[in-house]
């Protein structure tokens, strides 16, 4: 199947480069021209703007949008409305707010257009592992782009099945799911960043309180200096806190166990605050993820052990880097 990629950062050349290698094939289409041209030596046709990129694509067309939430989202999607005819589909595959996505879908309709959200999770690490999708939009539209998904997604891989779910969507255990209409996709991403802020604090307090157990106000006896590296690594086999963040944290330490190229300055994409704006709009308390995201605001301020450990979890599951 053909698949337009508009955005070729960390995550969208990455999409095209694991569809071409299942089959597929792509238009590319990005600001920075050395972005398309090196896709297009890997197999993709490229586009130096987007008409040429649309009249390249086969109808019924398929575009999908891989770029920051917000404005440039906002225009690209804009200027597809007006390029692209009845039956076509735009993808926004980015971080978009869900509630966007709603408004974005009824006006894609109004002109015939169809509009699906996917959120995708993955990072830098998606080419090889696959990507999780949440994905939000009308069946036929959802339905017509599932090879694009199936490849994308991550398989079954050495997870084991789950018992009891004889009978249900198969989807799931691929890895992507068809969450609900418009909007659906992107509030389930939304909630699953919610939740990895609450997860990335909880290890990196965890692992601070390793780090200072030597402190001098306590008790000569009850300090301990402990190899935190060794830890997180012991962690990863077999203990129940063990995760792909786990795995993350260990890298880190194993390189550079006091993390001293990190300073610890720790952004928020938007959708931490997002979640919890939800939970308030349906009474829904979430302490431990509006805990998680005041710590990062903190962390402008005065930036701890933890901090440098949030740093660089980012870093290594999406190729975040902290601002200069």
């Amino acid at each position: 199947m053909q698949l337009g990629m508009i955005g070729l950062g960390r995550m969208g050349g990455n999409i095209v480069r694991r569809l071409l290698k299942g089959g597929h094939t792509a238009v590319v289409y990005d600001r920075d021209p050395k972005a398309v041209e090196a896709l297009v030596k890997e197999g993709a046709v490229g586009a130096d703007s987007l008409e040429e990129f649309v009249s390249k694509l086969e109808v019924p067309r398929t575009a999908w949008v891989m770029l920051p939430a917000g404005a440039i989202t906002e225009e690209t999607v804009g200027t597809l409305k007006g390029l692209m005819q009845a039956g076509d589909t735009v993808i926004d595959g980015g971080n978009s707010f869900y509630k966007d996505d709603i408004r974005r879908a009824a006006e894609l309709r109004e002109a015939g257009l169809h509009y699906v959200d996917v959120g995708t999770s993955g990072g830098v690490w998606g080419l090889e592992r696959g990507y999780c999708m949440m994905v939000g939009g009308d069946s036929e539209a959802v339905q017509r782009i599932d090879p694009i998904l199936a490849t994308l997604a991550p398989g079954l891989g050495s997870v084991p099945r789950t018992p009891g779910r004889e009978g249900r969507d198969p989807c799931a255990e691929q890895g992507y799911i068809h969450a609900g209409p418009s909007g659906a996709g992107h509030f389930v991403k939304m909630v699953h960043n919610g939740i990895e802020y609450g997860l990335m604090q909880a290890y990196a307090e965890g692992f601070d309180i390793l780090r200072h157990a030597n402190a001098e106000e306590l008790p000569e006896a009850q300090r301990f200096d402990l190899n935190i590296g060794d830890i997180a690594e012991v962690w990863r086999r077999g203990s129940v806190v063990s995760s792909w963040l786990l795995d993350l944290t260990a890298q880190a330490l194993a390189s550079d166990e006091r993390l001293d190229s990190f300073s610890g300055f720790v952004a928020d994409s938007g959708e931490g605050r997002w979640t919890l704006n939800a939970a308030i709009e349906e009474s829904v308390p979430a302490t431990v993820l509006s805990a998680a995201l005041y710590a990062r605001f903190r962390s402008r301020e005065h930036a701890s052990f933890a901090d440098k450990l949030l740093s660089a979890m980012r870093k290594g599951f999406g190729g975040h880097q902290e601002p200069k």
